[in-house]
């Protein structure tokens, strides 16, 4: 029988964590009802934190990405504090990611060319969504959606000036493996010049 968790030593994981990333994600393909829901955790400029559950539409071999409203509260505390947390989590596999880093926004190219492949309704959602402010009712907001659908009827809904997509460009990994005893594997990823340290943690 397979084991449910497997542990790890350190010479089990590759030198590169966005390497080892990409393998943790791939395992999680078929156990995951969504695989690319993680944990965004952001700050205000006093400190104050906030999270909540995005979805990972870019990652690479520098950079993990999302798309939201510029103007919600994780966008007005992204503009203030430029510096935010990821948290991937695989319960099936007892694994969980955490990931630190520097924010940018996507160029405005790519964030067009993300929001022309996302539903017409999720398009129009983005408009007529003022994210994070009060609404009187959800009526108001059904009724936002249905002038906007007249007004691009027969056109391509362009995207709003105000939704787009940040990166975090990574500076600290976590991986975590689940073990029996409350005795788990965990190895942190650090810069080291032009190359990355890992090291193993206390669980």
């Amino acid at each position: 029988m397979t084991e449910r968790w497997v542990p790890f030593e350190l010479d089990d994981l590759d030198l590169n964590p966005f390497v080892q990333f990409d393998r943790w994600f791939d395992d999680a393909k078929d156990v995951m009802a969504e695989r690319e829901a993680i944990a965004l955790a952001t700050a205000s400029s006093e400190g104050e934190p906030s999270a909540r559950m995005v979805l990972l539409r870019h990652h690479d071999g520098s950079s993990f990405g999302w798309y939201t409203n510029y103007d919600s509260r994780k966008g007005d505390e992204l503009a203030a504090n430029p510096k935010a947390a990821l948290l991937w989590y695989c319960e099936a596999l007892g694994r969980q990611i955490r990931i630190e880093g520097t924010i940018t926004r996507a160029s405005a190219e790519e964030s067009d060319a993300y929001f022309a492949t996302r539903p017409r309704g999720s398009q129009l959602g983005a408009y007529a969504s003022h994210q994070s402010e009060p609404l009187a009712s959800r009526e108001e907001l059904e009724a936002a959606v249905r002038g906007l659908d007249r007004q691009f009827e027969g056109v391509d809904v362009p995207r709003p000036s105000n939704w787009g997509g940040y990166r975090l460009t990574a500076n600290r990994f976590e991986f975590w493996q689940h073990r029996e005893d409350r005795l788990h594997d965990r190895a942190v990823y650090v810069p080291d010049g032009s190359s990355w340290r890992r090291e193993r943690l206390s669980p």
